[in-house]
């Protein structure tokens, strides 16, 4: 993006008067306490495509840890390298023991809204960057391809749903790097867009699982698109939400498992990794989707999510590269993102939502490579004592049963545990 001379000095003024309010707020705060305190506390923003416009559009589940100042101002989206920037794959691997598998070749499918222009080029820079093989488009491992199942023509591009694209590209090659990744995206982000998006993905040959990391509100029509998760013999995953205790669909389906969420610590344990619930992912009780035979939870007649989870805090948030912007790139364009006057990312971002878990459940189902057995959410049912039980933490108020607060066994915001190896995919 090219820029006058006046406009960069507006800008570069805009900057300087931001950050001198920033100075003025932290230095007054600190005179009114003599207690220690923190320069900066951190928060979380949505993805641009976190604001569905309309009724049957979704949004997508990914948010961003964005590090605000004293006087709440967010600071420049970039992190600045691949080892700052939240758990890269070897944590992720480590903390739920999947070393030593690899996919063997087998496909894992994202279905997203929109283009990302940069996708295969940020998805390798992600791979390089952690040592990870080569996917490409030349050597077969990556492909990317419209609604319909072509390679042209794309649909627009989005700067939310790139966000949302390069997550789970790269939580992909996190969790399964020898896995083949196929990604589908819908030209809007309307609910029968997607659906012809899901169908192509889960019937392309090769596709073991796919991973939906959006939705959407519940109503009485989302039990007439349930059949578009219906493939026997692929595992289809849904985020679980990002707004803490509530429903959202394609979650509450039964053809699909759901995935919630967790906050992921570093521990001195024979583990070496602790998770209690994340606040904000979703769970409860579906108020239109019949119970599954697998579910037995007492307090639900319907069905409830989640199924499982992994990591999905932003605060214990994920690495991902992200490029796609529209202001160029650079420290000016790092600028803009920080006072909003640009959309996208530039570079190193840390990153949660449910977002996160979705693709990496995905990605066990096929480092398991199970999925011929697969119908819905029911596999893990049957193999629970491969998860890890998260035993505590909360996404909201449920008058203190198990749809909103963790325990042992079965609860509502991370379902049976998150992956203790592959045995339950």
């Amino acid at each position: 993006m090219r820029r006058t001379a006046a406009a960069v000095t507006a800008l570069l003024t805009l900057a300087v008067t931001a950050l001198t309010a920033d100075l003025a707020t932290g230095a007054q705060a600190a005179a009114l306490s003599s207690a220690p305190r923190a320069t900066t506390s951190a928060g979380t923003t949505g993805f641009g495509c976190a604001h569905p416009s309309h009724a049957g559009q979704v949004r997508c589940f990914g948010a961003l840890k964005a590090h605000r100042t004293p006087s709440g101002r967010m600071s420049p989206f970039t992190s600045g390298s691949p080892t700052t920037a939240g758990y890269v794959p070897s944590d992720l691997r480590s903390a739920y023991k999947l070393g030593g598998t690899s996919g063997s070749g087998r496909t894992v499918a994202i279905v997203d809204a929109m283009d990302d222009p940069n996708a295969e080029a940020d998805l390798a820079a992600y791979r390089r960057a952690y040592g990870l093989p080569s996917c490409t488009t030349a050597n077969g491992c990556f492909h990317k391809v419209n609604q319909s199942g072509h390679a042209s023509p794309l649909p627009s591009g989005d700067h939310g749903w790139a966000e949302e694209i390069s997550l789970d590209l790269d939580m992909v090659s996190a969790a399964c790097p020898g896995c083949h990744i196929l990604l589908v995206e819908a030209k809007s982000a309307n609910v029968p867009d997607l659906m012809a998006a899901e169908d192509t993905a889960a019937t392309t040959p090769g596709v073991v699982s796919v991973s939906n990391s959006w939705g959407g509100t519940e109503d009485n029509t989302i039990t007439s698109f349930d059949s578009h998760f219906h493939h026997p013999g692929v595992a289809i995953t849904a985020s679980s939400g990002d707004s803490g205790y509530g429903v959202s669909w394609p979650a509450s389906s039964p053809y699909v498992t759901a995935v919630g969420g967790t906050s992921l610590s570093k521990a001195s344990t024979a583990r070496g990794w602790t998770e209690t619930a994340w606040s904000g992912a979703g769970s409860g009780c579906s108020a239109y989707e019949a119970k599954p035979s697998w579910q037995h939870d007492s307090r639900c007649a319907g069905r409830t999510v989640a199924d499982v989870a992994a990591v999905a805090d932003p605060n214990t948030g994920v690495a991902v590269y992200d490029t796609y912007n529209n202001c160029g790139g650079g420290m000016l364009c790092d600028t803009e993102l920080q006072l909003g006057l640009a959309q996208g990312a530039d570079g190193w971002v840390e990153v949660g939502g449910t977002s996160v878990s979705s693709p990496i459940i995905a990605s066990v189902y096929a480092l398991a490579g199970n999925t011929a057995q697969v119908v819905g959410g029911s596999y893990p049912y049957g193999h629970r004592s491969a998860l890890n039980d998260v035993t505590s933490g909360s996404n909201g108020s449920c008058g203190g049963t198990y749809l909103c607060t963790a325990g042992p066994g079965y609860d509502g915001p991370t379902g049976l545990g998150t992956p203790n190896g592959t045995g339950a995919f």
